[in-house]
């Protein structure tokens, strides 16, 4: 179990509407948060909630590793880190630009991995590492091919990742979450999304995704039969 109450946590991606939720959320719980993101502006807003900002794009992989060092050592440690960060991208594989799927598995992957593999030696015993996959690892989508390879490739690090950290004590939650109402469609890569359902309300999301990192759970995925999110 990671209790939540003191828990010396980073949040990478902490400036989006998913990132920035979350950091409200572990602030509430009594965490002490370091967080990362790309936009200046809204990272200073995030100030009143965390211990640090740090500006940080996860194009630039010895950029991850460095501010994981950062946090770690501006906390005295992690308990905690949650990766909510990512991109989008859609229309057919044939007209996505190389440099749009290069960009894709820049942010949704290779981020992501040297941000969880440069946290390992600085986690404790009962600390969990959290990253954000989609739906898409499960189910990928005609028109979104290299968008679903790149949240695929992060998930299966993730289930592999789990079984090398369990010895340590740490937990690893894969969080493939269905379409939320964040925007992110709108601002992909490239391409035009397709019409998408309701999105999921991003409070209960949230809500689900701290009581997952309290409870040690393996997943945050969408349960079709219970139409609903599901921790396993």
């Amino acid at each position: 179990m990671t209790e939540l109450q003191g828990a010396r946590a980073l949040v990478v991606g902490g400036t989006g509407v998913l990132g920035s939720a979350i950091v409200d959320a572990l602030h509430d719980a009594g965490a002490r948060v370091v967080v990362t993101g790309r936009d200046p502006d809204r990272l200073a807003r995030l100030g009143a909630v965390s211990e640090a900002v740090l500006e940080l794009d996860l194009v630039d992989v010895d950029a991850c590793r460095a501010a994981v060092e950062q946090a770690a050592d501006r906390l005295g440690g992690l308990d905690l880190v949650v990766v909510a960060s990512g991109v989008a991208g859609f229309g057919p594989a044939q007209d996505t630009p190389d440099a749009v799927t290069e960009e894709l598995f820049a942010v949704n992957t290779l981020g992501p991995i040297a941000v969880l593999s440069a946290a390992v030696p600085r986690m404790r015993e009962g600390g969990a590492l959290v990253a954000l996959s989609a739906v898409l690892a499960d189910a990928p989508m005609a028109g979104m091919a290299a968008y679903s390879a790149s949240k695929a490739a992060v998930s299966a690090y993730l289930s592999a990742l789990r079984r090398e950290v369990r010895r340590q004590g740490i937990g690893v939650l894969d969080v493939r979450p269905p379409h939320m109402e964040t925007g992110l469609a709108q601002r992909a890569l490239d391409g035009t999304p397709p019409r998408l359902p309701a999105g999921h309300d991003v409070g209960d999301f949230v809500t689900l995704l701290t009581d997952g990192i309290r409870t040690d759970a393996r997943e945050l995925v969408w349960d079709p039969a219970a139409k609903g999110l599901a921790l396993r």
